[in-house]
């Protein structure tokens, strides 16, 4: 099977890399694929296990990354790497359905031999993405614990300062309470406010936070919200995020004024009912979540701000297929569109909101996941390890070990190529009730 998978990728690449540059070296000998006038480095690529053109026969660029996380190869520059795929995406897709339909009959086979996704494993991979230790996340997250795009400015060089001029110690940092501080003045925050957050994070913008709504996969509004004098009701399903959050209130003084519930936010209680001024959630079930947020919302002077990593219209779709995001880190997420997530609005709650607003933070991206990156690097050692081999007893196998965090590697790669190339980017909406304005202008 190996030898066919092989004989197979290899044809793909001959007739569908036509872009940049791709040196393999393998046991039967170095091999040329691409132009070699690019403008490109070429990128080197050695294997290590043929199983690699299984699993790259088997499920294309969900393959190519199990197999970077199980180590069948290594190469000079996964970014190179995954620039390449998306140089060649059209052409390379293309031959690979077909492909992956003669392979079809050994995806049994494949399961059993090259471990893929068992019903436990999927579990699995549910539980690490959404409760995966606390020290873990810290030792790559800013002090803020802010799981979410930076804002880079001028202090810091702007959004390439760390490839100009090297990163500098506290920078991160200095650009996530940018955008919490960007966040708050679109959401038009006042002092007062109660702030109702779906999805709580580690408790960043909580204590700083009051806005009327934000929606961001990941990030904290209780903390920040508490030293503006809200009153936060903050929802997760993770407990590993319930304990911080509670733990961080405590220490910070605010532990009476933030709630943190661990339920469902389709299961809020009946008393929650336009109580709140401030609200935030992730966006896979937008009926649901406009229904909730016009529910939960008081009727007049609401402003709603959700960040959200997007896809650009023209490949836009309601059905989004398993890959590696969806597959490892983000289960069952879906990516809206600019205009998708503000026509869900009117279709699900009409003439309740007005569209104030949109942003593309996606430019801001790539060096909030390449310092992430390099925070992982120098800091995943000693008790970060311990602690996950404690809660995860499978992580005590080395291979397993390192499968996870080349996982996060792969991962912060992945989104910042996307981000870069513009293949995928990070909006920020602004809906507010109808006739809410901004300031007086009479």
């Amino acid at each position: 099977m190996n030898v066919e998978a092989r004989n197979y990728c290899m044809d793909v690449l001959r007739r569908g890399l036509v872009k940049g540059e791709l040196l393999i070296e393998d046991q039967e000998g170095n091999h040329h694929f691409g132009s070699q006038w690019s403008e490109r480095t070429p990128v080197v690529l050695k294997v290590l296990n043929n199983n690699l053109w299984v699993r790259v026969c088997l499920s294309h660029d969900l393959g190519l990354s199990e197999a970077y996380m199980f180590g069948d190869f290594e190469v000079s520059t996964l970014e190179g790497l995954l620039d390449l795929w998306l140089d060649n995406r059209q052409g390379l897709s293309e031959f690979m359905t077909t492909i992956s339909t003669a392979f079809a009959r050994y995806s049994a086979l494949a399961i059993a031999v090259l471990g893929r996704q068992s019903l436990d494993q999927a579990r699995w991979n549910a539980q690490v993405a959404y409760d995966v230790s606390n020290e873990f996340m810290a030792c790559f997250l800013s002090e803020e614990m802010m799981y979410s795009c930076a804002i880079w400015g001028t202090e810091e060089g702007g959004p390439r300062g760390d490839l100009v001029s090297g990163p500098t110690k506290g920078d991160l940092e200095s650009a996530q309470r940018r955008k919490i501080h960007h966040v708050l003045n679109k959401a038009r925050v006042k002092a007062g406010h109660r702030l109702l957050e779906i999805g709580s994070g580690w408790g960043a913008m909580a204590l700083e936070v009051d806005i009327r709504l934000l929606a961001e996969p990941k990030v904290l509004i209780p903390m920040e919200a508490a030293r503006l004098g809200c009153e936060v009701d903050t929802v997760t399903l993770s407990n590993e995020q319930k304990t911080m959050t509670e733990n961080r209130a405590r220490a910070a003084g605010y532990g009476d004024q933030i709630r943190v519930h661990l339920c469902d936010y389709r299961d809020l209680p009946k008393e929650f009912e336009h109580k709140f001024d401030a609200f935030a959630v992730g966006v896979k079930h937008l009926g649901e979540y406009f229904s909730m947020i016009d529910w939960a919302l008081k009727p007049e002077c609401a402003t709603v701000v959700i960040t959200a990593t997007s896809q650009p219209e023209h490949r836009y779709q309601k059905y989004q297929p398993d890959d590696f995001g969806r597959h490892y880190h983000w289960p069952n997420c879906h990516l809206p569109s600019a205009t998708s997530l503000a026509v869900a609005v009117q279709d699900t709650v009409p003439g309740k909101f007005v569209l104030y607003s949109i942003e593309d933070h996606g430019i801001h991206y790539p060096r909030t996941l390449r310092e992430w990156g390099r925070r992982l690097d120098n800091n995943f050692k000693g008790k970060v390890v311990e602690e996950l081999q404690i809660i995860y007893p499978e992580l005590r196998d080395l291979r397993k070990l390192e499968a996870f965090v080349k996982r996060w590697r792969y991962m912060f790669a992945y989104a910042a190529v996307g981000y870069a190339r513009a293949y995928t980017s990070l909006m920020c909406w602004t809906f507010t009730r109808p006739e809410n304005v901004s300031e007086t202008c009479t």
